[in-house]
């Protein structure tokens, strides 16, 4: 019971992927894509955006302001090298999808919840895995408009897709920015009633991220149904993008003299993706390839099992 209770979350996506594949009547992919088709996504990532507003601690991330080298390092490795890493992967040949998936990962800010919980129990600094994880969600916003059109140049995917960088600018805005404001907001006028409250807050944040991968993966079912082959493969391409991107995380700390203690949330915040704004933005702009939610699910999914690892080790070591 320790260990469904200690990796429940990865149970619960190993479980939705599994019963909405193999399902044999279909109906849960079925409900799945009736949700999608009625906004959905947009309500439940609106929703995990305002309840990690609430679950956010505000001293904590005044405390994560004095580590700025290593904010600066994991910035890079966020904004900068995903995005350089998917741009020579997509030079090999994969389907059109694959690349666009794995362009939407790249270019994602560090995620809002397991990155800080992997960098304490390391025996890294949480806040200062915190303030990262604050400083690129909000950077995004300006961020993402302007490299996944550079990416999506590289290759003939861009004369398949309007890109509106007016329009994503916006619809980041409003689906993180504008939440997380808001539970910010809420949790100062009513700090003392949801701090006790904070870890139902994750639960339901999680249970929430369950809801939208069922939705992607009930979108791909049709194309992924009977090509177990695929599956692995994409499988295969987003472990490779995250064990590279950890590589150079880890490269970077050993260059410059980063200790324990403080290389952790570098390691983690630098290599780790969100996974409900990369799949807002598939719906919205890559509606007709399907394969690329699914990047984005098994990416998620992948790292979260490597970076366990990883934390056992650390952990072990220190």
């Amino acid at each position: 019971m320790k260990v469904v209770k200690k990796y429940w979350f990865l149970i619960g996506l190993a479980t939705v992927f599994a019963a909405t594949m193999a399902d044999p009547t279909g109906l849960l992919a079925d409900a799945g894509q009736a949700v999608k088709r009625h906004h959905g996504p947009d309500v439940v990532i609106f929703l995990v955006f305002f309840f990690s507003g609430i679950v956010l601690d505000p001293g904590q991330i005044r405390a994560g302001l004095r580590d700025v080298s290593g904010t600066a390092m994991a910035l890079a490795l966020i904004f900068g090298f995903a995005p350089a890493i998917a741009a020579l992967v997509s030079l090999a040949p994969l389907q059109t999808g694959v690349i666009i998936g794995l362009f939407l990962v790249s270019v994602m800010p560090t995620t809002l919840s397991s990155g800080v919980v992997m960098s304490g129990a390391s025996g890294g600094n949480p806040a200062h895995a915190l303030f990262i994880t604050i400083v690129a969600n909000l950077l995004c916003m300006f961020t993402i408009p302007f490299t996944l059109p550079l990416l999506l140049g590289l290759t003939d995917i861009s004369t398949q897709v309007d890109f509106d960088r007016t329009g994503v600018m916006i619809k980041i805005g409003l689906y993180v920015l504008v939440p997380l404001c808001m539970g910010l907001a809420v949790k100062a006028r009513a700090f003392s009633r949801l701090a006790a409250a904070a870890g139902r807050f994750q639960l339901i944040n999680q249970c929430l991220i369950l809801c939208i991968v069922w939705m992607g993966v009930a979108q791909a079912r049709p194309v992924l149904s009977g090509n177990l082959g695929g599956m692995v493969s994409m499988a295969g391409v987003v472990a490779a993008f995250h064990c590279v991107l950890l590589g150079c995380a880890y490269l970077m700390v050993r260059v410059f003299s980063v200790p324990r203690g403080r290389m952790e949330a570098v390691l983690f915040m630098g290599s780790q993706k969100t996974l409900p704004l990369s799949i807002i933005l598939q719906v919205t702009l890559f509606g007709q390839f399907a394969l690329a939610l699914m990047v984005c699910v098994l990416h998620h999914l992948v790292s979260l099992l490597i970076d366990g690892f990883l934390v056992g080790r650390l952990s072990y070591r220190k």
